[in-house]
């Protein structure tokens, strides 16, 4: 016998309300790769001022005739006023400091072995699950967010998903210098809703590929690296750094002042790989006097939404492309410039490692934070693209 109408319609209720039951979401472990070689701006001077001398002097008469211009020398204390870096860690250091090549080089590897990416995602997300209590075999996401693929198909992230050993799905993503935020959006919004239990959300930014090392205004940039993250579930998390997620905040507004023209229609357009557009170029100025209010009133709206202010937030992981950018926006929110324990910086170290760079600021600078400690996670780049991730220590 059919139950009455009420009970029916309670019990429909009922299974809608488990439908869309939300879980409690937290960030429980973080992995790092680092790429095995370093180049510092001495070293990186030196290459660069060789390559500019070749040029001038291959050059000569068309530089006197002007119709080509010549090639300024860099210098250490011009790349460290601009940006803040120091060195940079990447993959290959003997192409770049060839002032012939000025670009990495990496040996080919047949479809059996595995990619690149793949290699270096597969170690920081072992460091990541390490740090979760986690097994390869309790994740059922992983997302491969960064700002260049090694290659359209297949994906990177299911590559690395079946050499971890972990089920579910995967799926690569490409927001630029915010792949890694807006990757743990759709991880943490994943699991909120159920659709997965535990994520990987993991960056393999491999920058030194897609750098004009021969271009002075931008050849000190970028360095290779690669994070990890796990989010899972609060209730069933093991981890004792557990780093509950109070609010996500994405937003994108298109610009043409950080651009890379390189893709699948450049062979069809008979292009020279060489081409300058087909590297990675700003508007440096531009950027920065664009971005800068743009990240600042979005972390001010995104904090105050959720019931707080920038003076209640103990720490800032910005996203780390240039010193002066964030010394800017620490002081637009707090309303005086913020010291190394409220916005750490990696930068100097690692130099901008894309989507990477505000992930590497939580991995090295959360350890000392107590019980009930808010922060912001920021990344901002080419789009022009913010993501941000409130957390509570826990």
């Amino acid at each position: 016998m059919s139950p009455p109408g009420d009970a029916c319609a309670i019990f429909a209720v009922t299974q809608l309300e488990r439908l869309f039951d939300m879980h409690n979401v937290v960030i429980t472990g973080t992995g790092l790769w680092v790429a095995p070689e370093v180049i510092s701006n001495d070293e990186l001077v030196v290459a660069f001022n060789a390559y500019a001398k070749h040029f001038n002097e291959e050059n000569a008469a068309a530089i006197a005739a002007g119709s080509v211009a010549a090639v300024a020398e860099s210098s250490v204390e011009f790349i460290e006023k601009a940006s803040g870096i120091k060195r940079r860690y990447v993959v290959d250091k003997a192409g770049v400091l060839d002032p012939a090549r000025m670009r990495p080089h990496f040996s080919p590897r047949p479809d059996e072995a595995l990619s690149l990416q793949a290699e270096m995602g597969v170690a920081a997300a072992k460091q990541a699950l390490a740090a979760a209590g986690r097994e390869a075999a309790d994740i059922d996401m992983v997302i491969c967010a960064a700002s260049n693929m090694q290659r359209p198909y297949p994906a990177m992230a299911v590559e690395i998903q079946g050499a971890l050993g972990a089920g579910g799905y995967a799926f690569d993503m490409n927001v630029a210098c915010s792949s890694a935020t807006f990757g743990l959006e759709q991880a943490i919004n994943a699991v909120k809703s159920g659709s997965a239990k535990a994520a990987l959300v993991i960056s393999p930014e491999i920058c030194s590929a897609h750098l004009a090392w021969a271009d002075r205004d931008c050849h000190f940039i970028f360095g290779d690296v690669c994070t990890a993250l796990v989010v899972e579930r609060a209730e069933t998390a093991q981890s004792d750094n557990r780093w509950e997620v109070l609010g996500t905040k994405l937003a994108t507004s298109f610009s043409n002042n950080i651009r890379n023209n390189a893709g699948f229609l450049s062979r069809c357009e008979d292009r020279d790989p060489a081409d300058r557009d087909q590297l990675f170029r700003q508007e440096g100025r531009k950027v920065f006097k664009e971005v800068c209010p743009m990240a600042a009133d979005h972390i001010a709206g995104q904090i105050e939404a959720l019931g707080f202010n920038a003076a209640g937030v103990r720490r800032f992981w910005l996203h780390q492309a240039n010193l002066a950018m964030n010394q800017l926006i620490g002081k637009r929110l707090l309303g005086h410039e913020a010291s190394a324990d409220e916005a750490p910086v990696i930068l100097d170290e690692f130099a901008n490692t894309a989507s990477a760079g505000s992930i590497i600021a939580f991995h090295r600078h959360n350890a000392d934070l107590k019980a009930g400690d808010i922060g912001v996670i920021c990344s901002f780049g080419a789009g022009y693209s913010i993501g941000s991730v409130v957390v509570r220590k826990s």
